[in-house]
């Protein structure tokens, strides 16, 4: 039986190579701290920590590496930026296709006072961007959106809905989950003032590194979540104003940092471009098949413009749940059934609560591989 992993919208497989070797490389052979040691593998670890910070920036279209934030992962980030910024009495715009990392700190501050507009979604999964516009209010202090669906891949209007937030002196706020390392993002051309990533889904890093770049009136505005030791300003109790200072305390994941450096060399290398469309060739042939299978509905937009990929199907008059552990059990095919920690966005998408089975590609995989997952899935559908 083969072992096909199309579940790349919940974490990168394989990672990029030379990832492993870097981190263990730290591990093994380096093992210092940053900003906490006055020698020489000290201020080595260091470098390479702000390599990283720099390729970030050079990669979102940035240009101040003291603003890039390392935290475990995007989740952390997003509550980072989102409690940081918002307080009683402010008022915030999201979209009907967010992710609980963004709907479970805004509900959280909904409790607190904080109020919110969702703006309904297309049964695609587009948003028209006058429908932002139709919602701003005199409190309104931020727009809040996902760059792409993680449940059916529909990309969002970033560069349209920055322009209005600018216009409207409005922070703009991006979860680039789905995104990042996969479709090209520039910070200061989108007008976005805070962007979240994580490294380990498109920047092909490993688990536990993620982070934010916020821009300097961004940085003045938010309150940081968590404070501590920063290894700065060690004769003072109070908070370095500075940053990355004011919102990077304690031991910071540098094995992580390591390896993610590691794969941003692959993707500068690479090309985003190049890589996006090997993703959307393998995407393309897979929608192709499934429009070929009776019975299955594609959620959100049926071709490969506007979106990333990931796609998912509901199997009509079947248990969804069933067909994705079918995939796995008789074909070791590697997909994600149920609701993706989304529910407004399966409402929207008309898939609530059924949910769906999401497949989603990477460029290592293979025009084999999806023929033989669209095979799988035929022989499933036509035994159960």
């Amino acid at each position: 039986m083969e072992r096909v992993y199309l579940d790349n919208g919940a974490t990168s497989y394989p990672k990029a190579p030379g990832v492993a070797h870097a981190m263990i490389n730290y591990i093994e052979n380096i093992g210092s701290n940053i900003n906490r040691g006055g020698y020489k593998s000290a201020y080595s670890t260091a470098e390479v920590v702000l390599d990283a910070r720099e390729r970030l920036c050079s990669l979102f279209g940035y240009s101040n590496s003291k603003n890039v934030i390392f935290t475990q992962n995007i989740t952390q980030s997003l509550n980072f930026i989102i409690k940081g910024l918002l307080k009683p009495g402010d008022h915030c715009i999201v979209t009907s296709m967010e992710h609980n990392a963004v709907m479970r700190p805004v509900m959280q501050l909904h409790k607190k006072g904080v109020e919110y507009t969702k703006v309904k979604c297309d049964i695609q999964g587009k948003l028209n961007p006058n429908d932002i516009l139709e919602c701003i209010k005199d409190n309104t202090k931020a727009v809040i959106m996902t760059h792409a669906s993680n449940v059916c891949g529909t990309i969002m209007p970033i560069s349209e809905v920055g322009e209005l937030c600018r216009q409207n002196s409005i922070k703009f706020i991006v979860d680039s989950a789905q995104t990042a390392g996969a479709v090209e993002i520039d910070m200061k051309k989108m007008n976005i003032d805070a962007l979240a990533f994580t490294g380990h889904k498109g920047l092909l890093g490993p688990q536990g590194i993620g982070g934010f770049i916020i821009t300097d009136e961004m940085a003045d505005l938010m309150e940081p979540l968590i404070s501590g030791g920063t290894g700065s300003m060690s004769d003072s109790e109070e908070i370095p104003p500075f940053m990355p200072d004011k919102f990077e305390c304690g031991t910071i994941n540098i094995p992580g940092i390591f390896g993610l450096n590691e794969a941003l060399k692959y993707i500068e290398k690479e090309g985003i471009e190049n890589i996006r469309k090997a993703e959307m060739e393998l995407t393309g042939l897979f929608i192709n098949g499934i429009k070929a299978l009776e019975g299955v509905r594609l959620a959100g937009l049926d071709g490969i413009e506007g979106r990333t990929a990931v796609v998912s199907i509901d199997c009509e008059g079947k248990d969804n749940a069933e067909v994705s552990y079918l995939l796995d059990k008789d074909f070791g095919i590697m997909t994600r059934c149920g609701l993706h920690c989304a529910p407004s966005a399966h409402k929207t998408l008309d898939t609530f609560p059924q949910g769906t089975v999401r497949f989603s590609f990477s460029h290592f995989n293979t025009e084999k591989e999806i023929i033989y997952a669209l095979d799988a899935l035929n022989k499933i559908l036509n035994s159960i």
